[in-house]
């Protein structure tokens, strides 16, 4: 099947005007070792924008001839790009927004390439190292607003939830709108999109101008969740654990959303960074919610948690069904507690420096058959250690369900085995197969064949 394709030269508009010939030289080079692969794929994510497709891989091979090189001036640069999608474009001209997607994303490929791999003044050995690396990278994108009281709610969710589930987390934004709440995601549609264009209409009636939508990728997932069009402000870390690290240390408060196991692998990833016994007193909101219809699924979440984790882990977040107002107003208080305690510590309110994460939390896991079949998924561990593992067997499933490189890796070597203590397994098992049942492994309507063997 042919796909509508357009080629076209776009100029930068305040986003990244200028590049020096050693970062040019950079980005057309196609050997191995050069970032053009990186741009090209990550910029190919954002110009099909609007596309319902959740498979980097056939993303990739649908648009194979496309191309996009920086093209030097005397008074700055340009893109030329070959082959786009013609959904970014109106009449011919690139859409705005999808247009600043993409120089944030040659600002963020650039940057992490000179400025933070390599560079002798942060270590990405250590647990220090990499979150200052985080700071460095939000803080170039002009994420961080040091002038600003605590507003900003991480929204987490599904891509491919249903409609009803969708309508829903647009009144949940649209409720935080009210209340002078900005919103940080994903970036992707779904529970992504919905609390972003719920929050524009609450900012509209409030006459708030300034709303922040903050959208935060990385490569290996973009290309299966592009960014939304309603995201004024686009990330792209170098990978899912510096992600996720950037949602806990900006975030103010956080409301999960029906999902999969996208999803499950950001609240355990939370959970676990909770667990740990230096974070105990941390004021932390977290809210799950969802329309009537969601709530097995949060009551399977919910089981899931108890049996692998403890009972007790239950008293860091709260589920609230079918109440937005409800959920904005939990949010709301969650946030002035956050504000008092960082007020009287003296901490900032846009980097929550003094949350610990380990160092489990934040080397990056490749899902090869031999990683995944390795994990320790036993209870002879500290719980924020198993939560850290679970974590990555979720990791691994997303890999080999939407992410080009892992679907390959399946295809290739057959499904990823996840093994360990049966009082592990069988609720993972459990809540893997509710994931099926309802339809959240894929887009509804496309068949899912598993790409994990659960062993016990």
């Amino acid at each position: 099947m042919k796909y509508k394709v357009v080629d076209a030269v776009v100029v930068p508009e305040g986003r990244l005007d200028v590049l020096s010939k050693v970062e040019v030289s950079k980005l057309l080079d196609t050997s191995r070792g050069g970032l053009y692969k990186l741009f090209r794929d990550c910029s190919l994510a954002v110009l099909n924008c609007g596309n319902e497709l959740d498979d980097g891989k056939e993303l990739l091979e649908r648009y194979r001839s496309f191309d996009i090189r920086v093209v030097p001036e005397e008074r700055g640069i340009q893109l030329e790009v070959k082959g786009a999608p013609a959904t970014a474009f109106v009449d011919g001209h690139m859409i705005k927004g999808i247009a600043e997607h993409l120089f944030a994303v040659l600002r963020d490929v650039v940057y992490v390439s000179d400025e933070i791999k390599g560079n002798a003044a942060i270590d990405l050995d250590s647990s220090h190292g990499i979150t200052n690396a985080v700071f460095h990278i939000l803080r170039n994108a002009n994420i961080l607003r040091p002038l600003m009281d605590p507003r900003l709610v991480v929204c987490w969710g599904g891509h491919s939830i249903g409609r009803v589930e969708y309508d829903y987390s647009k009144v949940v934004g649209y409720e935080l709108g009210l209340r002078g709440m900005d919103i940080c995601t994903g970036c992707g549609p779904g529970a992504m999109k919905g609390p972003m264009k719920g929050a524009t209409i609450g900012h509209a009636k409030q006459r708030i101008r300034e709303g922040q939508y903050i959208g935060i990728s990385e490569p290996g997932i973009i290309a299966a969740e592009s960014p939304n069009p309603i995201v004024n402000d686009l990330v792209i870390m170098p990978d899912i654990e510096k992600r996720l690290e950037a949602f806990v240390r900006v975030g103010h408060a956080f409301v999960v959303f029906p999902g999969g196991v996208g999803t499950a692998e950001e609240f355990l990833y939370v959970l676990g960074v909770l667990l740990h016994p230096d974070n105990a007193e941390i004021p932390f909101p977290l809210v799950l919610t969802g329309p009537a219809k969601a709530k097995d699924y949060f009551a399977e979440l919910d089981r899931f948690v108890a049996a692998t984790l403890g009972e007790d882990v239950r008293k860091r977040y709260q589920i609230i069904i079918d109440d937005p107002a409800g959920v904005a107003r939990a949010v709301q208080e969650g946030v002035r507690d956050v504000s008092d305690f960082r007020t009287q510590r003296g901490d900032a309110y846009y980097f929550n420096w003094a949350l610990k994460v380990d160092r489990d939390f934040q080397a990056p896991f490749v899902a090869t058959h031999d990683n995944m079949r390795n994990l320790n998924l036993r209870k002879d561990q500290d719980r924020h250690q198993l939560a850290a593992n679970l974590r990555r067997a979720f990791s691994g499933v997303v890999a080999g369900n939407v992410k080009d490189e892992g679907i390959r890796a399946v295809e290739q070597h057959g499904d990823f085995e996840i093994r360990g203590d049966a009082s592990v397994m069988d609720p993972l098992d459990s809540l893997l197969g509710s994931f099926v049942a309802q339809q959240r492994m894929k887009l509804p309507g496309t068949t899912y064949k598993p790409c994990y063997r659960i062993l016990k």
